[in-house]
Order: C-alpha cells, then sequence, then structure tokens
C-alpha cells in the first residue's frame, strides 16, 4: 500500500515538473514573438533594450488570472487602481532615456516592478519609488525571487524624488502627472534626462523627453499616451 501511495506521489510530482518546463517554455516563446511582433516593427532598435525585455519575464508580475496574457502588448491590472505598462511602452520609455551601463537611474512609481526589472538588466544601479506600500514589497520580494541585486524600492511619495541617492543620470516616470515635478528636475544630473507622461487625468497626456544641460531644461514631445494618475500622499491644510 505505502509503495503504491509513493508511486502516486512521485507521478503527481513529475506531472507537475513536466507542466512547469512546458509552461516555461510557451513563455519563452511569447517573449520571443514579443519582440518581433511588437518592438522590432514599431521601432525599437537599441540592443540592450530588447535583451533585457527577452530576458526578463513579464508573466511573473502579474496576477496569476493575468498570466495568460502577460505577452499581449497591452496594460493588464496588478491591484490597487494599478497597472503593469504594455510591453512597447516599457521598451520605448527605456530606449528614449538612451541609457549606460554605469547610469544612476531613479523611477517613479515601482507598480509591479518590471519596468525597474527591465532597467536592471541595462545598468548597474536602479532606485525606485512607489506609495502603495503593498506594491512595494509585492516588488521587493519578486526582486529577491528572481535574484536581481541591484534594485533599491522605497516606499514614499516620488513627487518628491530622492534626495539622498540624488543626481540621476536619468528618470523615469511611469505615471501621469498633470504638471512637471520640480524636485524630479532638481535631481536630475548634468546632461541627464528624464521622460514622463504629463497631461491632465482622466485624459490623453503627452510622454515628454527632458535634457538637462548646464542647468537648463530642454523639452520634446515623444507621442500621446495614457497613464494611471500620478498617486500623491493626501495634502493636509
Amino acid at each position: 500500500m505505502r509503495k503504491v501511495f509513493l508511486s502516486s506521489i512521485l507521478f503527481w510530482l513529475s506531472l507537475a515538473v513536466a507542466f512547469q518546463g512546458f509552461a516555461q517554455d510557451n513563455y519563452q516563446e511569447k517573449r520571443k514573438r514579443m519582440l518581433e511582433e511588437h518592438l522590432r516593427p514599431r521601432g525599437i532598435t537599441n540592443k540592450a533594450t530588447l535583451n533585457a525585455m527577452g530576458k526578463i519575464p513579464r508573466e511573473a508580475f502579474v496576477p496569476l488570472s493575468q498570466k495568460p496574457f502577460a505577452y499581449d502588448d497591452r496594460p493588464l491590472p496588478i491591484g490597487s487602481g494599478q497597472t503593469i505598462s504594455q510591453p512597447y511602452m516599457v521598451a520605448y520609455m527605456t530606449q528614449a532615456l538612451n541609457l549606460k551601463q554605469n547610469d544612476r537611474v531613479l523611477e517613479i512609481g515601482t507598480g509591479s516592478g518590471y519596468q525597474a526589472a527591465v532597467l536592471s538588466q541595462i545598468i548597474d544601479t536602479v532606485f525606485t519609488i512607489e506609495i502603495v506600500p503593498d506594491l512595494a514589497q509585492r516588488a521587493i520580494h519578486k526582486m529577491k525571487d528572481l535574484n536581481i541585486q541591484n534594485v533599491s524600492v522605497k516606499i514614499g511619495d516620488g513627487y518628491y524624488g530622492w534626495k539622498e541617492k540624488a543626481p540621476f543620470d536619468a528618470i523615469i516616470v511611469t505615471a501621469g502627472a498633470e504638471s512637471m515635478p520640480l524636485f524630479l528636475v532638481e535631481q536630475l544630473a548634468e546632461n541627464g534626462r528624464m521622460v514622463i507622461p504629463i497631461g491632465p487625468h482622466k485624459g490623453v497626456r503627452e510622454l515628454v523627453l527632458l535634457k538637462k544641460k548646464k542647468g537648463k531644461i530642454r523639452s520634446k514631445t515623444l507621442m500621446q499616451v495614457r497613464f494611471v494618475p500620478f498617486v500623491r500622499e493626501k495634502q493636509h491644510p
């Protein structure tokens, strides 16, 4: 009887391992298709960006119910009223920053942690701020699960940036702001770049690329976008 029981356990364990392997192969194939169908044909040519997008498992950053759609080119809900950005937008904003390996980058709006994980494959140091504690904690655990060691996560209001870690060579804001956060501009290093969606809430925003040179800011509108609002701490009178 014991042998039959043990054989049954081993059978189900082997079946589970086989299924997990099949799922992994399936996701890898979907990642390849994402590169070939959604990214390269739409102008994502930066080699480091493509390599990072092809390596980081997007399915690991979405809820179980959303895993079948992990490589659809669209945002997906992650809880707390937030979303994980579509793969193309993650790649586009990453490429727009023209990153170098030794750049120090600040991300505002950690969310699922996916954008920070992509950045971690391109540069040495990533700092990211998330105002929703549950999302921040999940992102921290996910980085540990994936053995990503060059991402620092802070819980707080991203509007004020991370002064103690400034200046930053690049800042990426992954939530829509109604106006330019001046604290972030101040924390840009000389020749620093920032990409941020700006515009009215519940409306179309403009994705803007800023460059800081000799203390002056030059901006360029890249495209029209839709992003979840930049969440702030409640302001008390």
